[in-house]
């Protein structure tokens, strides 16, 4: 099971009852954030979450609504009594802006590791996410993510047996390991079937559709896409400022056949935003609004 809640959804700028662009991830005990802008920790005590299970924040770009929660958010990770190591991923030059910003968060009880991101495209595992970094096309360097929780082929009992798998390793193939025992090596594949069907998250804010974004998110069980303007007249003013429509996000999301689309990121001018979505929804039906606080639970499928 993967939770997934949209902490922020504004843009540009916090509003009353809508913070600035923020996720949080939750899987196997493990908290993931992407973007962390003003407001994050608020939003993340109304969610009712928990700021000391958080391992990994990965951003998106550095214009400050989406990295300007961090130097409070260390702080009180600090103040959580939080020792584990906290990985930071962004792009490049993302180590001296954290450096900067721990200029009123000097002191932390635990370590920060920053990965760079340089590449058009960089794949990471950290706590059990398999991380997609990709470029995507804004007015500075800012990366997209899609985070995946893969899931191992089911243990066969009988295939175990059929090659004298001692009992003692089963549960130990069944995590992935490779294990030496009597001069015999035993591989999880010799015990597994075929990967299942895993879970798969892809956010992506500001930026212009690409063909690279609809790549990224294809197959995604939710695709969390910003569409900043939803008024039609504005186009124009989406391609001057490297932002998306409603209807370019709902576009992409078709394309890239993905379960769920919901909107985030809109522009602070916008108003009854809800009143767009049925035409959004002519361009791809299971399109919803982003609410700060929306939240679902992805479910593996059986088998």
């Amino acid at each position: 099971m993967l939770d997934v809640c949209l902490l922020g959804t504004a843009g540009m700028m916090p509003l009353p009852y809508r913070w600035l662009t923020s996720l949080m991830l939750r899987y196997n005990g493990s908290s993931m954030l992407i973007d962390c802008g003003e407001g994050t920790q608020i939003a993340i005590k109304e969610a009712g979450l928990s700021f000391k299970p958080i391992d990994v924040l990965c951003v998106t770009h550095f214009h400050a609504d989406h990295i300007s929660g961090l130097p409070g958010l260390l702080l009180t990770m600090g103040n959580a009594e939080r020792t584990e190591p906290f990985t930071i991923i962004g792009p490049k030059g993302l180590t001296r802006v954290v450096n900067a910003l721990r200029t009123i968060a000097p002191e932390l009880p635990f370590e920060i590791r920053c990965i760079e991101l340089e590449g058009a495209d960089e794949c990471l595992e950290v706590n059990g996410y398999h991380i997609h970094a990709f470029r995507v096309k804004h007015n500075v360097v800012c990366y997209g993510y899609s985070v995946e929780i893969k899931r191992a082929g089911k243990f066969s009992v009988e295939r175990a047996k059929e090659q004298n798998v001692p009992m003692k390793l089963w549960s130990l193939l069944q995590k992935g390991e490779t294990i030496e025992n009597d001069g015999n090596t035993y591989t999880p594949e010799m015990v597994l079937g075929p990967a299942r069907k895993g879970l798969k998250v892809t956010y992506c804010t500001d930026s212009r559709p690409l063909n690279a974004i609809v790549d990224a998110a294809k197959g995604s069980d939710l695709f969390i896409c910003e569409g900043m303007y939803a008024e039609k007249e504005k186009l124009v003013k989406a391609k001057q400022y490297k932002h998306m429509t409603f209807y370019e996000a709902a576009e992409m999301a078709r394309q890239a056949q993905v379960a769920e689309l919901w909107l985030t990121h809109f522009s602070p001018s916008l108003v009854h935003a809800e009143d767009y979505m049925p035409e959004v929804r002519k361009i791809f039906s299971n399109a919803y609004l982003g609410k700060d606080g929306k939240s679902v639970e992805l479910i593996f499928q059986e088998g």
